[in-house]
């Protein structure tokens, strides 16, 4: 009785560490040249896929009407604030790596494959996006 009991107290205090292994949550990025924080993005699970949209940008000269020009599927024209930026990554068997999905960088347009890791229990999230052998990684801090 008593080690069962111990059981379900350690068990459920996993959990929390369990869930912070994924990328689900709010993060921020940073731009790669400046160092300065670019956007928060809010990451959910929609119908079994992975989907990631801009909640917060943080830029000084970022205006509430700012639009995605550069965008050329569906996204052209759409506001940056809310703009999805991640779409259809799914969790690798086995890992705790989420990829398959496409990642949009809204400066350029382009949409890259895409690769997420979460690093450091949880609190950072290293995210990869890749065209052909060229990539970049960037590493995402987590907001909550």
């Amino acid at each position: 009785m008593k080690s069962a009991l111990t059981a379900i107290i350690l068990g459920a205090l996993a959990i929390p560490a369990l869930a912070q292994m994924s990328p689900l949550g709010l993060w921020r990025n940073v731009d790669d040249k400046t160092g300065e924080a670019k956007a928060e993005i809010r990451i959910i699970e929609a119908g079994g896929t992975l989907q990631g949209k801009i909640e917060k940008r943080l830029t000084r000269d970022a205006k509430p009407g700012d639009v995605c020009d550069e965008c050329s599927d569906d996204r052209k024209g759409a506001p940056l604030l809310g703009l999805e930026i991640i779409r259809g990554a799914r969790k690798a068997e086995g890992k705790d790596v989420w990829e398959g999905g496409k990642i949009l960088d809204p400066e350029n347009g382009r949409n890259y494959t895409l690769r997420m890791t979460p690093i450091e229990g949880g609190k950072k999230l290293e995210v990869r996006g890749s065209f052909g052998p060229f990539g970049r990684t960037q590493t995402w801090t987590r907001v909550n």
